[in-house]
């Protein structure tokens, strides 16, 4: 009987890495590895790879080279990263962090495009929240955030994180940082709630607020504050907020990678 079997098994962090592998195979049989996955609104990701069991019937996919497919050569993580969506150009995000993505694994006999039956499949859940993580909102004077806390007493060394195209609020990598032991602050600027839904300028008062507003929580560690950007700010602006506030911070203006490790036209 083929099993799929993944460490962890049943359900992780989205960021923790799986190991994939594949047992009762014949010797040296060709397989398709496909994984798939639907988000919030319904659109359908998927990826899939071409491998070949060893002399004992085994795939494993932390030694087995992909031989087409999405992706080739040694990817243990392929088959997470290198999903794409059958819609075009159709962004793939987590609106909801406190619900997991349920990513499913099969496996064919032979290779795409002439793979037959499925031979075994399993379902792992990828969350957003690790255990112990609070998830705080935050509505403190002109700021609209979510704060997430890490498991502990802390305090935690804080980072505010704030996207840039669209706007919105989303807290999927400040979700994430949280179980990576920082105090993290998801800030809205535009495009949510109460606020405007288009911006034609940045007030750095704004971000001075949310920067203060960290800076008394007891939960958050003075030492080591690093404000992200995806957003056209510049550096030495934020570092003006920071001055007012009087707090070491380093400022980093990042092209984030999405969930898969790409980089997007985000």
């Amino acid at each position: 009987m083929v099993t799929v079997v993944l460490e962890p098994a049943g359900r992780c962090s989205w960021d923790e890495p799986v190991r994939i592998s594949v047992r009762g195979l014949a010797p040296r049989q060709p397989v398709t590895l496909r994984s798939s996955l639907r988000d919030e609104r319904g659109a359908l990701f998927r990826a899939h790879a071409r491998y070949e069991a060893d002399a004992g019937g085994l795939l494993d996919l932390a030694r087995a080279l992909a031989l087409g497919g999405s992706f080739v050569g040694l990817e243990p993580m392929g088959l997470f990263w290198a999903m794409e969506s059958e819609k075009p150009l159709w962004r793939f995000v987590k609106r909801d962090v406190q619900t997991p993505f349920a990513v499913e694994l099969e496996v064919l006999d032979g290779h795409e495009p002439d793979a037959g039956r499925v031979l075994g499949r399993t379902v792992h859940e990828r969350d957003f929240l690790r255990p112990g993580v609070r998830r705080e909102p935050v509505r403190a004077g002109r700021v609209r955030a979510t704060l997430f806390l890490p498991p502990g007493p802390g305090p935690f060394p804080g980072i505010i994180d704030i996207f840039g195209f669209g706007g919105g609020l989303w807290e999927y990598r400040a979700s994430l940082l949280a179980g990576h032991g920082f105090a993290t602050l998801a800030l809205a600027y535009y495009n949510f709630k109460d606020f405007s839904k288009e911006i034609d300028s940045i007030h750095l008062e704004y971000f001075e607020e949310a920067l203060c507003y960290m800076l008394q929580h007891s939960k958050v560690l003075l030492m080591s504050f690093i404000v992200s950007f995806s957003l056209e700010i510049h550096p030495e602006r934020v570092s003006l907020c920071t001055h007012l506030c009087q707090v070491p911070c380093c400022c980093s203006t990042l092209l984030h990678r999405d969930f898969f490790g790409r980089l997007p036209w985000l």
